[in-house]
């Protein structure tokens, strides 16, 4: 068996590097630069992690690490050919596949919370909001965007109620001037900017994800282009592989965690602690909700195309997380959709 895993090994590097973490780290391809887009807040927890660790090094990738305010302004770097994999929200994801952008998901990335969140108190549900009530979110198409459609058309009948009352700001601004009280009345927001305000006395959520979508979803997908798949097969599998190491490595060191993280929000380690343990929070790279949001959004007018499959939007380590029962859909299967 020794010899056999040896050969393995030579054969694998030969044609262009190893990726397997227990046999330590093996250059992962002849080019090894990988170019990443992420966002900001708790969510992407597990990439600043793998910043601080040197995840990614430990694959032999080289990380070229980016920083945008919303799934968008993500979209339109894989468009341009800026970065070669991107975190964003489904919605946004889905929005560019609609349009033929050349990519598939390759990861789900973590479950959280997503509020609603305002300081007046005369607001208690989505009917209460007038043309003068501005609510804040990153980006028109962006997850928030989408939750917010799927309340108001169960609370107002249509879906784009209130596209008129939408200010689009990152979340961090977003969160500063909803503390603050100028400018916007509500904000949809994700932590640890939603634990933020939430702790603001009388501040609370009009609406949250579970009541908008049904159930937990991804709040991310990790997006990966063609080119980068398909022309760098071994660089590929390395990122997946380094993604999960570091979502693995949050989950079982919490504490640790939170200490690294907290001078990135401006939080005390017991605080970022709390947040990352707040209900509903789960560092998870299984995918949930993919077809549901897709669903919505084709009968909303927001995307043209619903997949046909799951194999339309995910590649194949995706499409073996989830499997394909015989004789009905498995329990993750099931999660695909909304409820």
């Amino acid at each position: 068996m020794r010899r056999f895993i040896g050969v393995v090994m030579c054969i694998a590097l030969l044609f262009g590097g190893l990726c397997v973490s227990g046999f330590g780290p093996v250059l992962a391809a002849a080019t090894n630069e990988i170019r990443i887009a992420g966002q900001f807040g708790l969510v992407y927890a597990p990439l600043m992690i793998a910043q601080k660790h040197k995840i990614f090094e430990k694959y032999g990738l080289k990380p070229v690490w980016k920083e945008y305010g919303s799934g968008a302004a993500v979209r339109e770097g894989l468009v341009s050919g800026e970065v070669d994999v991107g975190f964003m929200g489904i919605p946004p994801f889905l929005i560019g596949w609609d349009k033929g952008c050349p990519w598939k998901a390759a990861l789900g990335f973590v479950v959280i919370p997503v509020g609603l969140v305002t300081y007046d108190s005369s607001i208690k549900s989505l009917k209460d909001f007038n043309s003068t009530h501005k609510i804040a979110l990153p980006s028109p198409g962006s997850v928030q965007h989408i939750l917010l459609a799927m309340a108001a058309e169960k609370q107002l009948g249509s879906a784009s109620a209130l596209d008129r009352n939408l200010v689009a700001m990152a979340h961090p601004d977003g969160a500063a001037a909803l503390i603050s009280k100028r400018g916007i009345t509500a904000h949809f927001t994700t932590p640890p900017y939603l634990f933020e305000e939430l702790n603001q006395p009388d501040f609370h959520i009009i609406v949250d994800d579970i009541e908008a979508f049904g159930q937990p979803f991804s709040f991310n997908v990790g997006v990966a282009s063609n080119k980068f798949h398909d022309g760098n097969p071994v660089a590929y599998a390395c990122f997946v592989a380094a993604v999960s190491e570091a979502m693995a490595w949050i989950n079982a060191n919490k504490m640790e965690a939170a200490a690294i993280l907290a001078p990135e929000f401006g939080l005390t380690p017991e605080k970022t602690y709390t947040y990352m343990t707040w209900p509903g929070m789960d560092y998870t790279t299984a995918p949930y909700g993919l077809l549901g949001f897709a669903d919505f959004m084709k009968e909303a007018g927001y995307i043209s195309n619903v997949p046909k499959d799951l194999s339309d939007i995910a590649w194949e380590n995706l499409l073996a997380f989830v499997g394909n029962r015989a004789g009905g859909l498995s329990p993750i299967e099931k999660l695909q959709y909304r409820q």
